[in-house]
């Protein structure tokens, strides 16, 4: 199986022939690692990356807890970069709309074929020098299901295996597909700090903030990151797979890829309908899918909090699937009061990032209550931090990434290979500035 998927791997370069002026090459030749590891995704694996990052300074064990993490990243690196988020095609149209002269596009970034591989040859020629490359075979989806997709990435992170194997299903069973036959996205992510190091790392955590670049080939369903270890830019299978090279793969073949969470409602009579619903990101989505009623007799169960994929079934009902395996959740303001389920999914297997730490080996940031007395914090940049300080204790952004099997509500029929049926859609945004009641 290792010998397929480097076969298919090599002959990625193949697909460049298409474009103008770009030469075949392969990831191993590209980024010249000092050495390749093929992701099987055993619990020992597993626990072998995690050891080698806290070796690293990279990840901290978190003893209050049951093999949790904690990561502190470089100030510059805290968060999906937008502006530095393009999609390559042939004419811009196929993209974005096009805009009027000095007018930035406020849907998207579009970048030319010429443009970006002279981006690319600024970047990953040899960029993971000294380094190991993994090769993370995974599934969107339930393996097996006609609702999944499969993709592979490389990388020189292994803060990116550790999450990937939480964010998706990964490993051997996914290998044995891609033996089979079964296509592919094709995911190559670098951070942009070959060794040996011309500068230090700031908390030991390497990249580039200077030359990132998160681009999406749709015609070719590939995605190059470079430059960053934070997840929506370095989990190539959310944000880019899941949702913008998705988006184009379900517009080709009939389906829709939404950024919507999907629960389940019980009403007191036993009849149970599933919800989609998109709100932007720090919305509610998370708490949404996992809301603990106050009406007596109803129940919500959580099949996803993020990202949807839809497709009407033989008889002619939408069926969704939630691609994803694990929570990826904005850590402020989560908290017993607002998400008692996250708050109880998170307790164990959990990697958090940039959000505080307790004296006592815990984690905190603010909407929790304040830690008991004697116990003292740490700030996400490694500082003492008290009550009333001017900055925060953990960044506005800070993540949880912990698996979807452990939430106590997740629905029965989360992984079901045909989807769960959809009965509604609910759509919400945000307001600029709150509202209140007038008399």
């Amino acid at each position: 199986m290792v010998t397929v998927l480097f076969q298919t791997w090599w002959c990625w370069g193949e697909c460049w022939s298409s474009l103008p002026g770009l030469h075949p090459l392969g990831a191993v030749d590209e980024c010249k690692p000092a050495g390749v590891h093929v992701v099987t995704g055993t619990p020992e694996e597993t626990a072998n990356i995690l050891a080698g990052l806290q070796k690293e300074g990279m990840v901290k064990r978190l003893p209050k807890y049951d093999n949790c993490w904690l990561a502190r990243t470089d100030p510059k690196d805290v968060a999906r970069v937008e502006s530095k988020t393009v999609i390559v095609t042939k004419n811009q149209r196929d993209t974005i709309p096009i805009p009027a002269g000095g007018v930035k596009s406020q849907l998207g970034s579009w970048m030319s074929e010429s443009d970006w591989q002279r981006a690319r040859e600024e970047r990953f020629p040899g960029c993971m020098s000294g380094r190991t490359m993994y090769v993370i075979p995974f599934s969107m989806g339930p393996v097996g299901s006609t609702l999944s997709k499969y993709g592979v990435q490389v990388t020189d992170s292994p803060y990116v295996v550790a999450s990937m194997g939480i964010m998706t299903r990964m490993g051997t069973p996914v290998l044995q597909k891609l033996a089979e036959g079964e296509d592919f996205v094709r995911c190559q992510h670098s951070l942009g700090r070959p060794l040996p190091l011309k500068a230090p790392l700031v908390n030991s955590w390497p990249c580039n903030p200077e030359k990132v670049l998160i681009s999406h080939l749709p015609d070719l369903r590939q995605i190059m990151s470079f430059g960053s270890g934070y997840g929506g830019n370095s989990l190539l299978g959310k944000k880019c797979f899941a949702l913008r090279i998705a988006s184009r793969i379900a517009k080709d073949e009939g389906w829709l890829a939404e950024h919507m969470l999907i629960l389940g409602i019980t009403n007191p009579q036993g009849v149970k309908r599933y919800v989609a619903a998109a709100f932007p990101s720090a919305c509610g989505k998370t708490n949404l899918a996992m809301m603990k009623p106050s009406l007596p007799g109803w129940k919500v169960e959580c099949v996803g909090d993020d990202i949807a994929w839809m497709k009407f079934d033989s008889q002619g009902k939408l069926r969704a699937i939630n691609p994803e395996n694990g929570f990826f959740g904005v850590a402020p303001g989560t908290s017993d009061k607002t998400n008692p389920y996250a708050m109880a999914t998170i307790a164990k297997n959990t990697v958090f990032t940039n959000v505080g730490e307790t004296s006592d080996g815990g984690v905190w940031w603010e909407g929790l209550d304040p830690p008991a007395a004697g116990v003292t914090l740490t700030d996400w940049h490694g500082k003492t931090w008290k009550q009333g300080s001017s900055t925060p204790c953990a960044h506005p952004n800070s993540r949880f990434c912990a698996p979807a099997a452990q939430c106590p509500i997740i629905d029965p029929k989360w992984e079901s290979e045909e989807g769960v049926p959809i009965d509604a859609i609910i759509f919400g945004g945000r307001r600029p500035e709150g509202w209140q009641y007038f008399h």
